[in-house]
């Protein structure tokens, strides 16, 4: 088969297509015929070598696909041959074949392609997960989206609006604002231009948020955190300040970890707020946790309540033009990579 392969650490150019063997599925695993990839900030991180749980080089990233089922382990029931399906794979998922165990591994709903299929299951989980496990929204919070117009940032707005009366703030590109208003945000900020801290408390009067989804880290989550009303949560699910160029700087890197905020349980008692955080690759161990929320996830798909944008879609030879458009910060929703 032919797979996406990480041959070292270091810029989009260490990424080059190699034949590689066909994985066979074992016990409980189902083999998926890849036909869409998604790529995540994850996939970046592990390219620079900032991801500690990723595989090392030479290696396949990929944390979630969508094809069709081509073969059965010993075990696998109520799955068949030939299916439509979507799963997440932990890494291994950009490549022609891929084999996952059943319980990572749903059925597509009618009426979804597999690029929107691919499109769901980390960027949707993870605000999934955020707003209603996590931080239990409810009825009108206000909540600032960070990368409002990534894959993440659209999801959460999409499941925000699924709750009465809440109010979204949602950071990005002047160029991006009308999808954002389109997507029900209600308060798009240009960070490029205003200072968004400033710019919220302007516009709640000086109240803030009840929440805070920030995958940018860093200096990032103490301004968050300074901006929750009483009961606030900051959500910190990725450190995306730590990937600013094509190559890892280990001086950027400390930088930016200097000016993460240390919090206390007496500190935040005593603020009234809450800190907590998401790595969906540590859920690896809870399939019942997942498979709910994906399902979830599949019945507001179903009815019309989210619906994945896909921004472009790159074959595996543009694997490294995929990765410079999401870095600099191009992609209005999700990007795609097909064999």
């Amino acid at each position: 088969m032919r797979a996406l392969v990480l041959e070292r650490h270091g810029g989009p150019e260490a990424m080059q297509v190699k034949e590689r063997a066909d994985p066979r599925p074992g016990q409980g695993e189902v083999q998926v015929r890849v036909r869409a990839a998604g790529v995540n900030f994850a996939d970046i991180m592990a390219r620079l070598g900032l991801y500690p749980d990723a595989p090392r080089p030479p290696c396949v990233l990929g944390y979630e696909v969508a094809g069709e089922v081509e073969g059965l382990g010993p075990g696998v029931g109520g799955v068949s041959l030939g299916a439509r399906v979507l799963a997440l794979t932990r890494f291994g998922g950009q490549a022609e074949r891929v084999c996952v165990p059943q319980a990572r591994v749903l059925p597509m709903p009618e009426g979804m392609g597999f690029e929107e299929g691919a499109s769901l299951p980390v960027n949707y989980l993870t605000a999934y997960h955020a707003l209603f496990r996590v931080a239990g929204l409810r009825p009108s919070d206000r909540v600032l989206v960070h990368m409002a117009a990534g894959g993440v940032g659209l999801a959460a707005l999409q499941l925000c609006r699924t709750v009465p009366g809440v109010v979204t703030f949602g950071t990005s590109s002047a160029a991006k604002h009308a999808l954002l208003r389109a997507e029900g945000c209600a308060h798009p900020i240009d960070y490029h231009r205003l200072d968004y801290a400033e710019e919220v408390r302007r516009l709640t009067s000086g109240k803030g948020v009840d929440l805070v989804l920030d995958p940018l880290g860093g200096r990032s989550w103490r301004k968050g955190y300074e901006l929750l009303r009483p009961s606030g949560r900051l959500v910190a699910y990725g450190f995306a300040n730590l990937a600013t160029g094509e190559r890892r700087s280990t001086l950027r890197a400390l930088g930016e970890l200097a000016r993460t905020p240390f919090f206390t349980p007496i500190g935040l008692m005593n603020d009234n707020r809450g800190v907590a955080g998401i790595n969906l690759g540590h859920l690896w161990g809870e399939p019942e946790l997942l498979s709910a929320e994906l399902s979830a996830l599949l019945d507001l798909f179903l009815r019309g309540a989210i619906r994945p944008r896909v921004d472009r879609v790159f074959r595996f030879e543009q694997a490294a033009e995929a990765h410079r458009y999401i870095q600099s910060r191009k992609n209005t929703g999700k990007v795609v990579l097909t064999p």
